[in-house]
């Protein structure tokens, strides 16, 4: 296992020092799943919600949240996005709920994966609130990496 980039050689956090690293293209993907009952999943898909569009609410939070992740988590860099996307899937059949993915990308000194995540949660979270009124028992679950592409480490895909 590699060292862990955010201590120095005393064990204190610091911010990783990207300077001399090469700007590359750079791409994260990430996925989650909000479980909710049938009938939850129905109304948000019949647009029955009284809110309003839960999926759109939900998709546009992702994308600000991935825009602000440098401010939610310490340590992590202000980056340049050239693109976020989070795709928001009712399931009906098996479990039922919302898949949700994000897929952030840019040309930068350091990697999207926690824009990625960051994306997902968020969106989960804000599916929940809006729907916490008719469905208090959601569980949001299964928010992991999966793909990474770019910089020095290259292409990670989860197995």
């Amino acid at each position: 296992m590699s060292e862990l980039t955010h201590l120095d050689e005393t064990g204190a956090a610091r911010m990783v020092d990207v300077t001399e690293k090469a700007v590359t293209s750079r791409e994260a993907r990430a996925e989650g799943f909000i479980a909710m009952r049938p009938e939850t999943v129905a109304m948000i898909v019949d647009g029955e919600h009284p809110k309003g569009d839960v999926l759109a609410t939900a998709r546009i939070a992702g994308i600000m949240a991935a825009k602000k992740t440098h401010e939610l988590i310490p340590l992590c860099h202000a980056l340049n996005l050239t693109s976020v996307k989070v795709h928001l899937t009712p399931v009906s059949d098996g479990a039922t709920g919302v898949h949700l993915e994000a897929v952030c990308r840019l040309t930068g000194q350091t990697g999207v994966e926690m824009e990625a995540l960051t994306a997902v949660n968020i969106a989960a979270l804000t599916l929940y609130d809006m729907c916490k009124a008719v469905d208090r028992g959601m569980v949001i679950r299964d928010v992991r990496l999966l793909e990474k592409q770019g910089g020095r480490s290259g292409h990670w895909k989860r197995g």
